[in-house]
């Protein structure tokens, strides 16, 4: 049974994870193979300023393998076959002038409320990260180091993408705190966090398809005491 989302940031349910337990840490994987392999591989799904990418960083803490879509994203910007074609669609504008690197806010106005201009990057960035992706799960799926194998990817939902995960974790924080993040790490207001997730999915649909939920108001020291304890519910889960 999934969590039920009562609202904004307001997160309940069997698997809702909360309160101040010390997390449990499995020193050997369940015998029984998961879908994509020995390891289980995660999605990480939450709203902007929930602390997703924090949690992603817990979770590397706790020898899990992080794949950061996003970043992988940002280095196919650097191919010199996909800086050309951009140039070629959108003019030297979309370049930083001091580097001569793709400038990525450059690209984002061109393609913000503009789904063709979207639906163009995508066709050039989204199989260069896709078979990234592939290649970094069949290494990690084998590499001794690592329990888990949990993917960081923006719009893991709407993209289809949990499909392509064994267990999904969405983090959710309260949108006060949330915006109160934005506005001090990056200057945002309320508008423009309207804004931004106006054209993404609704934060309560996206807790109710997930298989776990991580509250993160109170901040990394208790989000530390979540993750850990869900990343040992996961590995002693029997696929």
């Amino acid at each position: 049974m999934p969590p039920h989302a009562k609202g904004d940031g307001d997160y309940t349910g069997h698997r809702a994870v909360g309160g101040r337990s010390p997390p449990l840490y499995p020193l050997a994987m369940p015998s029984a193979r998961w879908r994509f392999g020995p390891k289980p591989v995660i999605g990480l799904a939450g709203g902007i300023g929930s602390g997703k990418s924090t949690a992603a960083r817990l979770f590397a803490a706790l020898n899990c393998a992080v794949i950061d879509a996003d970043a992988l994203a940002k280095a196919a910007l650097d191919e010199p076959a996909v800086r050309e074609q951009l140039v070629a669609w959108w003019g030297e504008a979309v370049l930083d002038p001091a580097t001569g690197r793709i400038d990525r806010r450059a690209v984002s106005k061109q393609v913000f409320d503009r789904p063709d201009e979207l639906a163009r990057l995508e066709s050039v960035i989204h199989p260069r990260v896709h078979a990234e992706r592939q290649r970094l799960r069949e290494q990690f799926q084998h590499d001794a180091r690592f329990c888990a194998i949990v993917e960081d990817c923006p719009l893991l939902f709407e993209k289809g993408l949990a499909a392509e995960c064994d267990v999904t974790v969405f983090v959710a924080a309260d949108r006060a705190v949330r915006l109160a993040r934005l506005t001090r790490g990056r200057g945002w207001t309320a508008a423009e966090l309207d804004r931004r997730e106006k054209n993404q999915w609704r934060l309560d649909k996206k807790a109710e398809l997930a298989d776990y939920c991580l509250e993160n108001n109170a901040g990394e020291p208790e989000l530390s005491l979540h993750v850990g304890r869900v990343l040992s519910q996961i590995l002693q889960h029997q696929a």
